[in-house]
């Protein structure tokens, strides 16, 4: 029996986490009454013990496992350990940490959208209004794209990286106390520079949130013009906004509500792809001439920006196409990003300028008020 425990504990703890997965799934409406706004106080608190160190916490346990994995082989074959025992109490070493992240952090990918929270009406778009979106996102670009400073060649100059993590807090705190948006009361503490950065580029990794430890960490090798928009979606994960598309639209408002120009560009020119990369994804001639005529209005900075980020690691990891909703099951329906950005565009600027002109009302307007029979009504 004593061979088994491994096992055991490893099964109790693995059903635990499934048990935790379908609760939440089951009543997700339960869950993101709750569930956000206590992992948002774990995060802070994490956040807060972790920050005192300048390296990734969660590196550093998995080096220390791995070292401690090989020495428990080493003295296994030494020491004539059963194998199949030693696997088990691995697999329950797994199971675990796998139960530990689903409990403090895991289940807010079963909460409800941040379109619900930001009371953000998502809604099937056309090809036109999708068109439009772009348009819009891509004229800020083409404006802010001249506020960058660039060297000679017209390659961004950006603030170094820690500045960057520091200056990312204003856009976060400006959606919470001036436009009222609780969902983004998270700590903003900077994030931290991801470790192995060659091997995550390698595998199309910009970011990594780790909620075990209250680390978010930035690749330093993303491309500068997405390096802000970046920072603020995995500052917008460890808010517990863990949906990749949720994060991604979070990351845009932060950076739209951010002073700082470099902020600014960088979130409307991913908005701008990422409306681009949609209709390019649509195989019809009208969503396709649609993006020939954006491509069109793209100035040479935006062009040669999109064309350095496109062309780099980055671009795999942070584009979501296509642009349609998904839903599984009983769980809240989970829109791309496109589908977010398009929505608030219309309700932030198409839909406030067509207000209907008011219509004064006239005794004597056969329109308004039937006449018959009043003499001298005419």
């Amino acid at each position: 029996m004593k061979y088994w425990r491994g096992y055991l504990v490893a099964a109790i703890v693995g059903l635990c986490s499934w048990g935790l997965i379908q609760f939440a799934q089951t009543h997700w409406v339960l869950v993101d009454m709750v569930y956000p706004y206590v992992t948002r106080m774990v995060q802070d608190f994490l956040a807060e013990w972790s920050a005192g160190l300048d390296f990734c916490l969660w590196q550093l346990i998995l080096i220390v496992m791995g070292a401690a994995g090989l020495a428990s082989v080493v003295m296994m074959v030494i020491w004539k350990w059963n194998p199949i025992q030693w696997f088990g109490w691995i697999a329950a070493a797994v199971s675990i940490v796998f139960f530990l992240n689903t409990a403090i952090f895991g289940l807010n990918e079963q909460a409800g959208t941040l379109a619900d929270d930001l009371r953000l009406d998502v809604t099937e778009y056309t090809v036109s209004e999708l068109e439009r979106a772009g348009e819009f996102y891509l004229q800020q670009a083409n404006e802010l794209s001249g506020q960058i400073s660039r060297e000679s060649d017209g390659t961004p100059q950006y603030p170094a990286f820690q500045d960057l993590t520091v200056l990312a807090a204003q856009g976060f705190e400006n959606q919470t106390y001036e436009n009222f948006n609780a969902v983004f009361a998270g700590t903003t503490i900077p994030v931290k520079e991801l470790g192995w950065s060659k091997l995550m580029s390698r595998r199309g990794i910009t970011g990594v949130t780790v909620g075990i430890t209250g680390e978010a960490a930035v690749n330093p090798e993303t491309p500068v013009v997405a390096l802000p928009f970046v920072i603020c979606r995995q500052m917008a994960q460890r808010m517990c906004i863990t949906a990749g598309q949720d994060s991604a639209f979070a990351a845009f408002l932060a950076c739209d509500a951010n002073s700082m120009p470099e902020f600014r560009y960088s979130g409307y020119l991913m908005a701008y792809n990422h409306c681009y990369q949609s209709l390019k994804a649509m195989d019809t001639s009208a969503a396709q001439a649609s993006a020939s005529k954006l491509a069109g209005k793209e100035n040479s900075r935006v062009t040669q920006d999109l064309e350095s980020y496109n062309t780099s690691f980055a671009a795999n990891d942070d584009m979501e196409i296509p642009a349609t909703a998904e839903t599984g099951g009983d769980l809240p329906v989970r829109s791309s990003m496109t589908d977010m950005l398009v929505s608030w565009h219309i309700q932030q600027y198409i839909l406030p300028t067509q207000v209907e002109e008011e219509v004064l009302f006239d005794p004597k307007d056969e329109s308004q008020v039937d006449l018959t029979g009043i003499a001298n009504a005419s």
